[in-house]
């Protein structure tokens, strides 16, 4: 039975898709199945894994139930992935009906024997999209930058967070808040990390130990599409995200 795992924060451009697919593939690395469901109508998870947005069904056909989620599924060279694209922006407005946070769960139900892992990549914003995949999900990873304002994003989420777990998803375990981007050798970064702790106690959770060094690599592995373990292996941040991967699995995630 698969264990569904969402990374999510309501600040955008804090690593959220980087670290979905060092995720994915970290995984994929150790050897289980892994399922990827893009829920950002950016679509930088579909582009990254190497994935078709514009051909073929998406996410936004399995929400409207337009198609099983079997037949959604694409093979990508490293995950099975459900992709997304735009058009998933109109979701807010489309679906109204009573029930529509449990649109995703239900719909995954029959994959959940197919695979070890779904990993899912949420938007920006605490809306009708992430609220899906927080509905279905098991585990929350928050990553964020080292900076003040990724600090107050997080602070805000743990608000909505109170809510989501009492109405929606009262089994959500939120496994913990990933700094991305860190360097502990600056005053800022040990301040932020110290408050850090501080604002993961507030909400409930704690601070992974590990830390993601900012990486060129691991950027240019995205813009190639290949797997950031394959491009650069024993760069520091690729190296940071495995030790991340290892760190979730000795947890029992």
């Amino acid at each position: 039975m698969a264990k569904v795992l969402s990374v999510t924060n309501q600040k955008g451009g804090v690593g959220k898709t980087t670290t979905s697919l060092a995720i994915a593939t970290g995984l994929q690395e150790k050897g289980y199945k892994v399922l990827a469901i893009d829920m950002d109508p950016q679509a930088n998870f579909t582009f990254s894994l190497g994935g078709e947005g514009d051909d073929g069904p998406t996410v936004y056909e399995l929400l409207r139930g337009d198609v099983k989620a079997r037949f959604a599924i694409q093979r990508t060279s490293y995950v099975d992935l459900i992709s997304s694209n735009i058009v998933l922006s109109g979701a807010e407005l489309e679906f109204a009906e009573e029930g529509r946070e449990y649109i995703l769960k239900k719909a995954l139900e029959p994959l959940k024997d197919r695979y070890d892992y779904i990993v899912i990549d949420s938007p920006p914003a605490l809306g009708f999209l992430t609220i899906n995949a927080l509905a279905a999900s098991d585990y929350m990873v928050i990553p964020m930058l080292a900076d003040i304002f990724s600090l107050q994003g997080v602070a805000q989420l743990g608000d909505s967070l109170l809510r989501l777990r009492q109405y929606c998803n009262p089994r959500l375990e939120v496994g913990g808040i990933l700094l991305c981007r860190y360097d502990g050798r600056t005053v800022l970064g040990k301040r932020i990390f110290e408050t850090a702790e501080m604002v993961a106690e507030q909400i409930g959770t704690r601070l992974y130990k590990s830390k993601i060094r900012h990486s060129v690599s691991i950027q240019e592995a995205q813009t190639n599409q290949v797997s950031m373990f394959e491009y650069a292996p024993r760069n520091p941040g690729v190296r940071d995200y495995m030790a991340f991967v290892e760190e979730l699995l000795a947890a029992g995630v």
